[in-house]
């Protein structure tokens, strides 16, 4: 066989390779915690180089925010999917929905993890925006009045205690 006849492998998207590496650093982010967690890691996990990370990224702590911002964005997107049917059942569709982000990995740690590091001067004031966006979005949204939230969130945040103590895989 000789060079030309090798096929190259088609180039990947910038937006698709920017997800790639936002879904390995979530996995390695849940796995390891911010803290734990260096940009080689990262970029071994999504099959890069680490200098493709830090130009994409910047530093390890903007990466971690793009992370936490996708989270985020994830749980509201997988509520608004459910928000379609009884009322009545609307709750526990939004809890299942919630439940459902285990299938990717890291991806409750990651959530749990941002709002462990609220005092951090970088990453606290997204993880504290985040958290508000799924509360304005649970009350607002989805109808729930101010009991039925702090219920709804509470069991959220029992869940993330549950998956970070890893009393469940994840």
């Amino acid at each position: 066989m000789t060079i030309e006849e090798v096929g190259t492998a088609p180039r990947m998207k910038a937006a698709d390779r920017r997800e790639l590496i936002l879904e390995a650093a979530t996995a390695v982010f849940g796995a390891k915690s911010y803290v734990g967690t260096t940009t080689d890691e990262v970029a071994r996990a999504a099959g890069v180089s680490q200098p493709y990370v830090v130009r994409l990224f910047g530093t390890k702590a903007k990466l971690y925010i793009a992370v936490i911002e996708r989270a985020y964005r994830r749980v509201i997107g997988e509520f608004r999917g459910v928000l379609a049917g009884p009322i009545e059942e609307r709750k526990q569709r939004m809890g299942t929905a919630y439940a459902g982000l285990l299938s990717e990995r890291g991806m409750l740690p990651v959530i749990a993890n941002s709002t462990a590091l609220g005092g951090d001067p970088e990453i606290g004031p997204v993880a504290r925006t985040g958290f508000n966006a799924i509360w304005r979005f649970v009350r607002d949204e989805a109808g729930f009045t101010e009991e039925e939230t702090r219920d709804f969130m509470a069991g959220g945040m029992l869940i993330n205690a549950i998956v970070g103590l890893r009393l469940v895989g994840a």
